[in-house]
């Protein structure tokens, strides 16, 4: 009985060593990657995988000619009614794979596609069991605004970026790791082909071309081992529960490597092909390009055929956005998921930062809003505060916000382009942000009276965020907005203090009176005391009303266009 082994050398084991040889396979796959074997014994083990698990079918075929290009391979994978048709991949030295992600639970069957006769009409089963605790699926849109995971659970993005981080050494990656384990993020910004730094002449250990730095490639064929660092370090990501958004293409090459000028054919064949590897990772998000219009060798027609290219490729249908720098795409596109933005400005306000929603009308991310650092260029000095503040400003008006870091230190490295250690004053803060959010509604973080009180962003009735900024008031008189309140309902507040971190509740409970036509306060006209500092919020949050209570089960107020 012939199996194949992650290193992908034959060896030979019998139908009756299989079940263990496959649970140590799984074990040191992390459970979440089974490769399968060219022949399945009859009387064995079945192969299982998580739902929304990896399950790679790998099989040996000939090595003649260009594989890359010459050898087409898919698999058409099935489970009662639903199929799946999924492109495979050349994996090098005569491996053939194909890679998929079940989303269902039950027994599966493939059935592989080739114009090579060794590759085609390949057939097997596997069982694909419940997820493990942590797996909550792939993330998805939500309604309208936001996203959630493929089992429901709200998916509440807080990002950062670190471009080159799984392009650097072992040693500074496995650090980058570390940083991430104990930092609030949940989703990093990585590119996919290196982003050149013009102040280092060093060049990276693996490109992925065949062929030799700087610039004599041969685009026809991948480098394959390229691939699977990146695919690791994708892995590594899923594990600790961050999502990669992979950035496809840059216009920081500036003919350095050539990466960003290479012909159409070149660019279409390279997307399709980090598809077939990497689009059955769970956490995989596809960002086209990051400033994209700093790009000169590409028109934005060509951007439009490339997500053409992308989205026809991926049968998962994953997060898809493009990234701007001065020209803001199209991002009403229907290709387009969610709205990636450039623009440090819209959120230092919680009303610049709404407007973009009513634009797109999906959810918007603002993916770089400078950086906190101490450099001398304008996009990466801003302090701690600054950088928080627009976290909460984006918060409020219903949006989200990514983090950036370039602190300068004694590793002589930035995070936001190598990765390593986090230097800056904001993550612990944002951590705090990321714990208010997780006890927020499931539904998200929605705009209250947008054309009035910006700052104040929740659910109508139920849950209310109040962000002051840099205000320093010493009190809040207590005022809701109109829309599903009504008298007699009760509300505890909490005081958050944004940059020291603490919560401290305020004793009793406010009952609400109707005060004019758009606003509703205190019964007995209490006020909520605060300290004159800035970067002080308030949580609001509606106490639930006993089962006998003269509200319960009362309509309330519908919600009305504003006048």
């Amino acid at each position: 009985d012939r199996a194949v082994n992650p290193v992908h050398k034959p060896v030979w084991i019998s139908a009756v060593m299989l079940p263990a040889f496959i649970r140590c396979l799984k074990s040191a796959l992390g459970s979440f990657t089974l490769l399968v074997a060219l022949a399945w014994p009859a009387g064995a083990t079945e192969a299982s995988v998580e739902q929304w698990g990896v399950f790679d079918v790998s099989f040996f075929g000939s090595t003649n000619g260009n594989p890359f290009v010459d050898v087409q391979l898919s698999a058409s994978f099935s489970c009662i009614t639903s199929t799946v048709e999924v492109a495979g991949f050349y994996d090098g030295n005569g491996n053939y794979r194909v890679r998929f992600m079940p989303d269902k639970q039950g027994q599966w069957h493939y059935t592989t596609h080739s114009n090579r006769p060794e590759l085609d009409g390949k057939t097997g089963e596997f069982t694909v069991t419940a997820p493990a605790v942590a797996n909550h699926g792939p993330v998805h849109v939500a309604n309208t605004y936001h996203f959630a995971y493929g089992d429901g659970t709200p998916f509440r993005p807080l990002g950062t970026t670190s471009y080159n981080w799984a392009h650097m050494v072992d040693a500074l990656e496995e650090q980058t790791l570390t940083s991430l384990a104990a930092a609030p993020f949940n989703k990093i910004r990585m590119c996919i082909l290196p982003k050149h730094n013009p102040e280092s002449a060093n060049e990276l250990a693996l490109y992925p071309f065949a062929g030799t730095p700087p610039k004599a490639w041969d685009f026809s064929r991948i480098d394959p081992q390229f691939f699977r660092h990146l695919e690791k370090r994708v892995g590594d990501l899923r594990d600790r529960g961050i999502e990669a958004d992979l950035i496809l293409f840059d216009p920081y090459d500036k003919g350095r490597w050539g990466f960003d000028r290479m012909p159409a054919e070149v660019d279409d064949r390279y997307v399709r092909y980090l598809v077939s590897r990497l689009a059955a990772y769970r956490n995989v998000w596809w960002s086209l390009s990051n400033e994209y219009d700093f790009n000169k060798q590409k028109k934005e027609s060509d951007w439009d055929h490339l997500f053409h290219v992308l989205q026809d490729a991926d049968p998962y249908d994953r997060m898809r956005s493009i990234h701007n720098g001065f020209l803001i795409y199209n991002n009403t596109q229907p290709w387009v998921t969610h709205a990636s933005i450039q623009n440090g400005a819209a959120v230092e306000d919680a009303g610049r930062a709404e407007m973009y929603r009513d634009v797109y009308r999906k959810p918007v991310v603002y993916d770089e809003v400078k950086y906190e650092g101490n450099i001398w260029k304008r996009w990466g000095n801003l302090s701690g505060e600054e950088m928080v503040l627009r976290f909460w400003q984006g918060t409020v008006a219903g949006t989200y916000v990514t983090h950036g870091e370039v602190v300068t230190n004694e590793q002589h490295t930035l995070w936001t382009s190598e990765g390593g250690k986090l230097y800056g004053q904001s993550p612990p803060r944002l951590a705090f942000l990321r714990q208010v959010l997780a006890e927020s509604p499931a539904t998200g973080i929605d705009p209250i009276d947008k054309w009035q009180d910006s700052n104040m962003g929740g659910k109508l009735g139920e849950y209310y965020l109040l962000y002051f900024g840099k205000q320093t008031p010493m009190s809040w008189p207590f005022e809701l907005y109109k829309d599903r309140i009504a008298n007699g309902m009760k509300f505890k507040v909490e005081v958050l203090d944004t940059w020291a971190m603490t919560i401290t509740p305020v004793e009793g409970e406010f009952v609400t009176k109707k005060k004019d036509n758009y606003h509703f306060v205190d019964e007995e006209g209490r006020t909520v005391a605060l300290p004159g500092k800035p970067y002080m919020a308030l949580c609001i949050r509606r106490v639930p009303e006993p089962a006998d209570s003269s509200l319960k089960g009362v309509p309330l107020p519908a919600d009305v266009p504003p006048e």
